[in-house]
């Protein structure tokens, strides 16, 4: 499949996401002049698809506590889908007060388009909510005795992934093998940007569907599809959690992913929400709300030692946890591996033709 092939798909899955969301109008939004705050607020929230059970109960506990201290409704309206097609959603138009995303670059998308104007990197916890890693999902038993990023590269091999022109999940897992492999971690991949490339490319050629998001490529693997998906840790907890047969590998080289969440300024002023959405956004760092992520599966911690250590619970150790900003940030990130002529991009085409 060619890059431009996913990327109209992504925006055609977008723009339908963006229909259905925006079928609910809100009463408190006033655009032109000063605004009249409802007397429900009605805050819009858009986020990636994967949290959605844990937003499920932390918003709940929001609204009650605004209640007990306000004495006033909170209203909130609810959007999932891949963190991607989520950020250049709102950054076309649709009219997100909060955005819980998967990625810096994808909140970074909205801050580039004047939506939001303000550094939301130096709130608490440098503006992550959220922590997971990137990990294999396998079948009982791990039948195809997969345990390492070198394993995904055999023939025969079928591995689901989600879409990097949707997902912000499918970027962390491209950039959790591109940094193992850059960091000398995978048996037999020379640790340069030619071996990166050689890794990348033999792990999508047994790379079968790409679905729209994370959660999406998940549902498929436990629908019976593939050998082996690539995705959050918090993914496979959560199915183990719910009695499902997947079974947790974490390869010995990964990358602690970090989710950031960000009040979107300009449509939180025209909605006259700004006060309870920025609540909303202090209350996701409270040792309240963290206790509902780690419940999810979230929520290794910041620290990237403490991360790696794990814990006796429920976090495994981890032989070598690296983040973004050890591989020179996203910024680098997106030039050397996403560009017109990244590593991955080129690994791509020489998988898919």
């Amino acid at each position: 499949m060619q890059l431009h092939a996913i990327r109209l798909r992504a925006v055609a899955a977008g723009v339908a996401v963006l229909a259905a969301a925006c079928g609910t109008s809100k009463a408190n939004t006033n655009a032109s002049g000063p605004c009249t705050p409802a007397k429900s607020p009605v805050i819009t929230f858009a986020a990636y698809s994967t949290p959605r059970e844990v937003y499920g109960k932390i918003i709940p506990a929001f609204q009650a506590q605004w209640k007990k201290d306000h004495n006033q409704t909170v209203i909130f309206q609810e959007s999932y889908g891949g963190s991607t097609s989520q950020a250049q959603n709102v950054a076309n138009g649709f009219k997100a007060d909060v955005v819980a995303l998967s990625l810096a670059p994808d909140v970074d998308l909205i801050k580039k388009a004047g939506l939001i104007t303000h550094d939301y990197t130096r709130g608490p916890d440098g503006g992550m909510v959220s922590t997971s890693v990137v990990v294999f999902d396998v079948r009982p038993g791990n039948p195809k005795n997969i345990h390492d990023w070198n394993d995904l590269t055999r023939a025969g091999l079928q591995i689901l992934t989600p879409d990097p022109a949707a997902s912000g999940g499918a970027r962390w897992n491209i950039v959790a093998a591109f940094g193992a492999a850059e960091r000398g971690k995978v048996t037999g991949v020379t640790a340069d940007d030619a071996g990166a490339q050689q890794l990348l490319t033999g792990i999508f050629g047994n790379v079968t569907v790409l679905d729209k998001s994370a959660r999406d490529s998940i549902k498929n693997f436990e629908s019976g599809n593939g050998d082996v998906a690539i995705t959050y840790e918090n993914e496979v907890l959560t199915a183990q959690k719910a009695g499902l047969p997947d079974q947790l590998v974490i390869p010995p080289s990964t990358i602690l992913i970090q989710n950031p969440v960000a009040v979107v300024d300009k449509y939180a002023a025209e909605d006259c929400v700004t006060a309870v959405a920025n609540a909303f956004v202090d209350y996701l760092h409270t040792p309240d709300a963290k206790a509902l992520y780690t419940s999810a599966g979230f929520l290794r911690p910041t620290d990237v030692a403490a991360a790696q250590a794990g814990d006796s619970a429920k976090f495994a150790p981890i032989s070598d946890l690296f983040t973004a900003q050890d591989l020179g940030g996203w910024d680098q990130i997106g030039t050397k591996v996403f560009g017109t002529d990244g590593i991955f991009t080129k690994a791509f085409k020489d998988a898919k033709g």
